[in-house]
């Protein structure tokens, strides 16, 4: 099958052209975003290939639909850039990789908080420059601290075992509880006392229209004085802004994102010769107790193995006249 990627790097070509053999695929790899001015590129391929940022909206499927596209493979777990309905009504199908790597999250997560508390990174420069000194430099052991996770999916649940190996207390909210989550130790409680009883919160939940904004300045204000939070899922689960004055009121003492809500201008591209104006974005890196990194929580060789694996198969699957991992 003729495949469009749009949003391709070098180390995902690496990995898609590594397991390619195995498969009869034709893939044209595309550096630019898929969004309405670059949908043509697409022209003469039956499904397009996407990522995270790729835009695909009511205006980009009717653009792909009348050029012959049938599929729309997600090489990752989250869909909330692709307009489902609009798909359905072009007879497209949207697949995805629903689990590729979640300890690659899950270890993502528990580095931005060692890193936040234990200052590893402000340390790491400072002996650089020869200064040993250990001010500003103070942590709290993470052993019995009260972790709160938003969200006990696969990514959830690894990040759990871990902390519980730390000897946290963890507390979970999801729309349901799992036997799983529970045999860990997670004790399942309301989005309210999670918020209010955690030393950390953590969010593992999808974006969607009931979880936009999510932490909000309400949810801000019901948590602990100090609080650190961290956000390895979607950056559209934060208003960022309420974080930002949650930030200036020290009410949010630690701050880490590997995602942020307008971060399609942004991550995945190297911008160092170039002025951000995105005040919002550099706001936040103005506070010294806030670790942004981007989007590479998933980013590992067995993460990356999977997604060009399940991603082929999934195209495959399609042609053979079967949906594997369908939205």
């Amino acid at each position: 099958m003729k495949i469009a990627f749009f949003s391709a790097k070098p180390y995902e070509k690496d990995f898609f052209n590594h397991a390619l053999p195995d498969f009869q695929h034709e893939i044209n790899y595309l550096e630019v975003k898929l969004d309405t001015h670059t949908a043509n590129f697409a022209a003469g391929a039956e499904a397009v290939c996407v990522f995270v940022n790729d835009i695909v909206n009511a205006a980009v499927l009717t653009q792909l639909a009348a050029q012959g596209v049938k599929l729309i493979a997600l090489r990752c777990a989250g869909y909330n850039n692709v307009d489902l309905k609009a798909a359905a009504q072009h007879g497209i199908a949207v697949v995805r990789v629903p689990a590729y790597s979640p300890y690659s999250v899950a270890e993502h997560t528990i580095a931005l908080i060692l890193t936040l508390n234990r200052k590893t990174h402000r340390a790491y420069n400072r002996v650089r420059e020869n200064n040993f000194s250990l001010d500003g430099l103070l942590g709290f052991d993470l052993h019995g601290k009260t972790v709160g996770l938003i969200g006990l999916g696969k990514i959830g649940l690894a990040t759990a075992q871990i902390l519980k190996g730390f000897g946290c207390k963890v507390l979970g909210y999801d729309v349901q509880t799992t036997a799983e989550a529970v045999a860990v130790g997670v004790e399942f409680t309301t989005f309210d006392a999670l918020l209010q009883q955690s030393d950390i919160v953590s969010l593992h939940c999808p974006l969607n229209p009931h979880t936009k904004y999510l932490i909000n300045e309400q949810a801000i204000g019901k948590m602990k004085n100090g609080v650190m939070l961290i956000n390895t899922s979607r950056g559209g689960l934060i208003d960022t802004k309420a974080v930002i004055q949650g930030l200036k009121s020290k009410k949010i003492a630690y701050l880490g994102l590997d995602v942020y809500e307008e971060e399609g201008d942004l991550f995945f591209e190297d911008l160092s010769t170039e002025v951000i104006a995105d005040d919002t974005f550099t706001r936040l890196l103005t506070f010294p107790n806030v670790l942004i990194t981007g989007h590479q929580a998933f980013f590992t060789q067995n993460a990356m193995q999977s997604i060009a694996q399940t991603t082929l198969q999934n195209i495959r699957s399609f042609e053979q006249g079967e949906l594997r991992n369908q939205v």
